[in-house]
Order: structure tokens, then sequence, then C-alpha cells
């Protein structure tokens, strides 16, 4: 399979120091990283259904430098995490950073053979080429087992702020947002059944005493972020 994403080198560049280009974006938010990164896992953690638990084995697919892996191991204590990329300066670092008898982190290459529960996604496919997003999600549906999940988190182009801060994300020049229409559509034509659509993080930190209220709105499309949860048929 060829790589369905930029050249390698594109995140090589970030790879020792993503966080402070990453934070460089998020700085207008009030927010760093850590708290996007513990409620998106949150979040599923609440709508997975329970008959999805116990969670075995995670694909974390795009998995940069492996900022979701400590999340993703208190909310699930799976048995395997395994983090996938085409930067191999991003794995070395997920590696040294977070790679234990629990977590590995390898190239992408060749499918895996239908091993895992859960699919987790953030903010890669807007590095996709769109000629290529639809191969990537056949990746991810092969490499789930029948009956497993998908958690797709995109960046909401639809929302004004997260363009502003894509826009001060040294990464993101490369960026071609998916629209939740397109994402929807996209994980349909790859095989998987789209369970719901959730908009998150709505309000900055200057405005977190109405963060009560974003819960009640995430089927409206207002937040920075959506997930579309999705499932591979049984």
């Amino acid at each position: 399979m060829s790589h369905p994403s930029p050249p390698p080198q594109h995140f090589d560049a970030y790879a020792e120091d993503y966080d402070a280009a990453l934070q460089q974006g998020l700085r207008v938010t009030g927010e760093g990283k850590e708290y996007y990164a513990q409620g998106r896992v949150d979040f599923l953690r609440q709508v997975l259904p329970s008959s999805a638990l116990p969670v075995r084995s995670i694909l974390d697919f795009g998995c940069g430098v492996g900022s979701a892996t400590p999340y993703l191991l208190r909310a699930f204590s799976p048995q395997l995490i395994e983090g996938v990329d085409v930067s191999p300066k991003s794995i070395e670092v997920a590696t040294r950073q977070h790679g234990s008898d629990r977590v590995r982190f390898r190239l992408l290459g060749d499918s895996p053979s239908g091993e895992f529960d859960l699919a987790f996604v953030n903010g890669v496919f807007h590095h996709i080429p769109p000629a290529d997003r639809d191969q990537a999600l056949g990746w991810i549906f092969r490499a789930l087992r029948p009956g497993g999940y998908f958690a797709f988190w995109e960046n909401n182009p639809w929302n004004p702020g997260t363009r502003f801060i894509m826009s001060r994300c040294p990464f993101d020049d490369d960026a071609i947002p998916l629209s939740p229409l397109e994402s929807r559509r996209r994980v349909r034509v790859a095989g998987f059944t789209v369970m719901r659509t959730d908009f998150l993080f709505i309000f900055p930190k200057v405005l977190g005493w109405l963060r009560w209220m974003e819960r009640p709105l995430s089927r409206l499309p207002l937040g920075g972020q959506y997930q579309v949860l999705c499932r591979k048929p049984g």
C-alpha cells in the first residue's frame, strides 16, 4: 500500500517540538493540548456502547508522537495499543516517550489482520490528499475485527475559530479540511455503519463557565472538532 498521507518528512520536521508547534495554534483558546486530548477520549468513553467494553486492543492511526496514548490507556486499560504513522521520526519519539509492553509503535505498512476492537483517529485526514482518503479508510476497516468501533475525530471547518487555529499551526500548512458531511459519506463508502456524529469544544477557557452546555449541544455543528462514531458490521 502506498502511503495515503504527506511525505514522512512533513512531520519528521516537527517530531521533537510537536507540542510547541501545536501550542502555537491552541494558545488563543487558553488551553493546552492535554485539555483537548483528555476531552476527546473521555467523550468517546462516554458514548461508546457498553456492549463494546472491554476494549482489549486499540489502533491509533496517524499516532504522531503518541500524544493520545496515556489517555487511551487510562480510559480503557487495553491489553494493547498500536500506533501507526508514516513519520519515522515521530515513531521514534513516540516509542521513546510512551512505548511499553502494552504499547507499540510502527511505520504504516501492510494492513494488519483484523485484530483491533477500536480504531482511534484524531486530526489526521485533513493531511491526507482527498484522492487517498478512501484508501486510508479501507486500511482502517481491514484492521478492525468484525463488530469493531471506529472513532473518527476531525477539525470542524464550519467553525471559524477552528480555521483560525489551523492557520496558526505550522504543520497544518498542507491541510485540506473535511466537512462532517464528507466524513460521514466516506466512512459509509468504506463499509462502516455510522452510529452518531457529535461536536465538541465550543467554548474557550475564558468562557469555561459555559462548558456545562457542551454535552447538551454536542449534536449541533458548533464545536471546534467533531467525532463520527462508526462500527464495522459484525
